[in-house]
């Protein structure tokens, strides 16, 4: 088997085309038929693969969108499909499965916000996951985010997927904040896996994706059959960046890994060094349950959250740190921090998240340590 980032960078160079080394961006929409070889669409047997081969309208499918789908579907060990966005890749499952009961604890926003979308028009019941056992049948979806944004706190996949598939359920993981090499999903009984590729699969803060995979090939081409008509493909200057950004996906997200354990840790450890300002550090590497250690065995994820003490120590400790920018999103090699609730209706007041990057753990531990002490300097007993 091959290792993963050797997958990251050679797994689609069976669809070379040129000598360039980096794969050239096709920016094209659409694309010259070939007058030798001209088949009715009607005639066509297998429209996926020939419109993968042989495109014809980059809505449908373009040379690096492939190229990215063939890297995507090695090293997150299924069949890949990929979209213009995390929320359009979760509005494409919920599209796929169709169910009449939905069942979901938090998690991301643009995730609610769909099945709030389709409980408005379409009638779809919503569930909270203590619910399974009372209200769940056979095709309905159970989600599950694990980690948890913005916590970074790790939940039991295997525990849910016994309780979901013993109603006939389906579970769906959005594993974004803990790709491979930290977690695999799959190991654990997830029946499709999602993921915001915006985030660590991008890794850098400049493009838009998402992807669903799914265990068969079947499954995949009725997911592309239907992105063509919801319109959701990712675009070929995306596909691009991501490619670009999956040769080096393993190494970033292992650094980030290793820097935010030991920013928690560090954390932890001095929360008394700033008792008038640190309340809280919320992470999966702080958690004692047994399945952490097993479903996190490549390492933790890079986001965790802290509690402050007041709201305006919230708006003021961005602007002391050197190097986290205030910003939302997460998963770039830049550390980012954010006041949650510029962002999120539904978060306590008190609560700011932490995206770590690619930095020297040292300098960001230093960086937090001295904007910590003003904020404790200045607070009042």
């Amino acid at each position: 088997m091959t290792h993963l980032s050797t997958a990251c960078i050679h797994a689609d160079d069976i669809h070379n085309r040129v000598t360039d080394v980096a794969p050239p961006i096709n920016v094209s929409t659409t694309f010259r038929y070939d007058n030798e070889n001209l088949v009715p669409e009607v005639e066509i047997e297998n429209f996926i693969e020939t419109i993968e081969q042989t495109p014809v309208y980059s809505r449908e499918s373009h040379p690096n969108s492939l190229r990215l789908q063939t890297v995507l579907s090695d090293i997150l060990g299924g069949h890949a499909t990929v979209y213009n966005s995390g929320v359009s890749a979760f509005h494409a499952l919920i599209f796929h499965y169709n169910p009449k009961r939905f069942f979901m604890d938090d998690g991301y926003s643009g995730v609610r916000g769909i099945a709030t979308l389709y409980q408005e028009k379409h009638g779809l019941e919503t569930y909270k996951l203590h619910q399974i056992e009372e209200f769940a049948e056979k095709g309905d979806l159970i989600h599950l985010e694990v980690p948890l944004n913005p916590y970074g706190t790790c939940r039991d996949i295997a525990a849910l997927a016994k309780r979901v598939h013993k109603k006939g359920a389906i579970l769906s993981i959005d594993s974004t904040l803990a790709p491979p090499p930290l977690q695999d999903a799959w190991d654990f009984g997830a029946d499709v896996v999602m993921h915001s590729a915006t985030k660590y699969l991008g890794g850098h803060s400049d493009l838009l994706a998402g992807v669903v995979v799914v265990k068969t090939m079947e499954q995949q081409r009725k997911l592309i059959r239907e992105r063509i008509f919801l319109g959701t493909n990712v675009g070929n200057l995306e596909s691009f960046l991501l490619l670009r950004s999956l040769r080096t996906f393993e190494m970033r997200v292992l650094k980030q890994s290793e820097n935010a354990a030991k920013i928690v840790s560090f954390l932890h450890e001095n929360k008394a060094k700033y008792s008038k300002v640190l309340n809280e550090v919320y992470h999966s590497s702080l958690q004692k349950e047994a399945f952490v250690q097993r479903q996190l065995a490549g390492g933790h994820g890079a986001v965790f959250s802290v509690t402050l003490r007041s709201v305006e120590q919230c708006k003021k400790l961005p602007a002391k740190l050197v190097y986290f920018q205030h910003a939302t999103s997460l998963g770039g090699v830049e550390s980012l921090i954010e006041w949650r609730a510029l962002s999120d209706t539904k978060i306590d007041p008190f609560l700011v998240r932490l995206s770590i990057g690619c930095e020297n753990a040292d300098d960001l531990i230093q960086d937090l340590d001295n904007a910590l002490q003003v904020l404790q300097g200045a607070a009042k007993d």
